[in-house]
């Protein structure tokens, strides 16, 4: 009911009969009312002398649901009298009003119908919106608004308005259709097919729901197929499913999700991030999005952080399985790596061991952090000698991560203890093409030397001494190998061990030559190459050295003194 403001004054227009104690005005607003010209206006029932005519005016309406008037009646006296009464309102009896709300609202229709076609979809909005407020029993203009919430990619607005299209014209072909587009681009594919089936089950020949159904029964398949290929952790195919679906229903936050996890458990962590960044700028409370968020620090071995987006999730969803068990195991990665590293620290190594390797067993789908344990451990198997073990344990780091520097420099340097040279030059190779520092490169250049003198004869290891061998220890060695390999003593052996001991004798002398002179034995030391000096070992003659070691013009000779006895007879 409309009430008019204080002070607006209404004028009567006639009185009608009715009991003596009981008149009905009806009345006319005056040029501040808010009925116009050609309204139709309430009667007011009001009790009052029938002697006197009331001039009156409304007072705001109080909550009792009446009218209160102040009404000045005029006596037969021609004097004014001033009484408050209460007036109960009749209903409001309208003439023509419907026709005209009717043909209000299909002008701004048409309105909408221009804004629509000239792609001002918010316009069209505003139009479809005053036309339903003029008739909000016309079902399609529900669907026009429908239509262009759809444009405007508010899916879930656009459902509203479908539904209520359908609820008041079941036969609506379009409202049906509509209501199944926006279940589909939603990602409810059940709820759309039963949409289209309505349509088929009213328009048998409507090709364009037939097309339809058909693409809601893919995303029924795909979405099925994902969540098996997803048990299985065939997470690539879940990807592609996902892909595919989300072709026909774009604005589905599960299919994303679901995407956005399995990109996360590829280690596709930047795209994983962005599609949960993109939900969370819609909806900051979906518990989901929160998850995959944390999932992908997690994974990337920002542990500290992941867990503050999966206490988030569980704050929006407390049942969410999935955040609660990411939260426990990357608390629990956190504290045992952290206590590996303090066992380190004190130089308990068995226990860091320990430590670490329990911590390995937490999550196998963490693989950063778990590179980062399985550099750790190497590192302790260094500490406790045990140089093929921490190549292993490198090594499974590198598996996990191809980027990892630290451990091909841990690794490279267990392949220079073992003196596996090509295998540390290949590693630092690696290293220096990532990281070019003068560190480095000249780590590379160490094991390129060692690389070149490891292909070199071993001149320390033909005499079998170590590279710290004292002069002295050098010539016991020489005397030891060169009696030992010396070709007259393998006289009446056969042809082929004869050559291989004259061999083995020319090197004896070839070590001896090297070793015992100062300055060759630094240039071979240094890997310089000896030829480069002048000193072509090719025409070395070990006779002529061991004559010089063992002194005295008249030589030596060996006699046999039984079988396999020789002894040496010097003149």
């Amino acid at each position: 009911m409309e009430f008019l403001p204080p002070n607006n004054c209404v004028n009567i227009k006639s009185v009608h009969g009715g009991s003596p104690k009981k008149r009905r005005l009806t009345f006319v607003h005056g040029k501040q009312g808010l009925g116009g010209a050609g309204r139709s206006v309430p009667s007011l029932w009001f009790f009052c002398c029938p002697h006197r005519v009331p001039s009156w005016r409304t007072r705001p309406p109080r909550s009792s649901g009446k009218s209160s008037l102040s009404v000045s009646l005029l006596n037969t006296g021609g004097k004014m009298a001033a009484a408050d009464c209460d007036v109960m309102m009749a209903p409001e009896v309208t003439v023509g009003g419907s026709e005209e709300l009717e043909r209000d609202a299909e002008t701004f229709k048409e309105q909408g119908n221009l804004f629509y076609a000239n792609k001002d979809y918010n316009e069209a909005y505003n139009f479809y919106t005053k036309a339903i407020d003029a008739a909000p029993k016309n079902a399609s203009y529900y669907g026009n608004r429908a239509a262009t919430l759809m444009m405007l990619g508010k899916f879930r607005e656009a459902l509203e308005d479908a539904q209520q299209a359908v609820r008041l014209d079941d036969s609506f072909v379009r409202g049906h259709l509509r209501e199944g587009k926006c279940h589909l681009s939603l990602g409810n594919a059940m709820a759309a097919c039963r949409c289209f089936q309505k349509v088929i089950d009213l328009e048998p020949e409507n090709t364009q729901a037939r097309q339809e159904f058909k693409n809601a029964s893919a995303v029924l398949e795909y979405e099925k197929i994902g969540e098996a290929d997803f048990e299985k952790r065939d997470f690539r195919k879940v990807v592609f499913c996902m892909d595919r679906a989300l072709e026909f229903a774009p604005v589905c936050h599960r299919f994303r999700i679901l995407k956005a996890e399995c990109l996360a458990l590829l280690g596709r962590y930047p795209e994983a991030q962005s599609v949960a960044s993109d939900i969370l700028r819609l909806d900051s409370t979906n518990a989901d999005a929160l998850y995959v968020r944390g999932l992908c620090l997690y994974y990337e071995d920002c542990i500290e952080k992941a867990v503050q987006f999966f206490v988030q999730a569980l704050k929006m969803a407390p049942d969410h399985e999935k955040a609660r068990l990411a939260c426990r195991n990357a608390k629990a990665l956190k504290a045992k790596k952290e206590e590996g590293n303090q066992a380190f620290k004190e130089g308990s190594y068995e226990l860091a061991y320990e430590l670490y390797s329990e911590a390995l067993g937490i999550d196998p789908n963490n693989i950063k952090t778990n590179a980062k344990l399985y550099c750790n451990r190497g590192t302790v198997n260094s500490k406790l000698r045990k140089p093929q073990d921490a190549i292993d344990d490198c090594t499974e780091a590198i598996k996990l991560d191809e980027t990892y520097i630290k451990a091909y420099l841990r690794r490279a340097q267990c392949y220079m203890d073992t003196e596996q040279f090509e295998e540390a030059v290949r590693d630092y190779e690696k290293v220096y093409q990532t990281e070019k520092t003068k560190e480095h490169k000249q780590l590379l250049k160490n094991a390129q030397m060692e690389l070149k003198k490891s292909k070199r004869k071993d001149y320390y290891k033909i005499l079998g001494v170590d590279k710290n061998a004292s002069e002295d220890d050098i010539k016991k060695a020489y005397r030891k190998r060169a009696l030992m390999h010396h070709p007259d003593r393998h006289s009446a052996a056969t042809t082929e061990i004869q050559k291989e001991e004259e061999k083995k004798f020319k090197e004896v002398g070839e070590a001896f030559t090297i070793l015992s002179d100062p300055k060759k034995k630094a240039r071979y030391d240094s890997g310089q190459d000896l030829d480069e000096d002048g000193m072509n070992m090719g025409d070395f003659d070990a006779n002529n050295i061991f004559k010089a070691f063992f002194g005295g013009p008249g030589g030596f000779s060996f006699e046999a003194s039984g079988p396999g006895n020789f002894f040496f007879q010097f003149g």
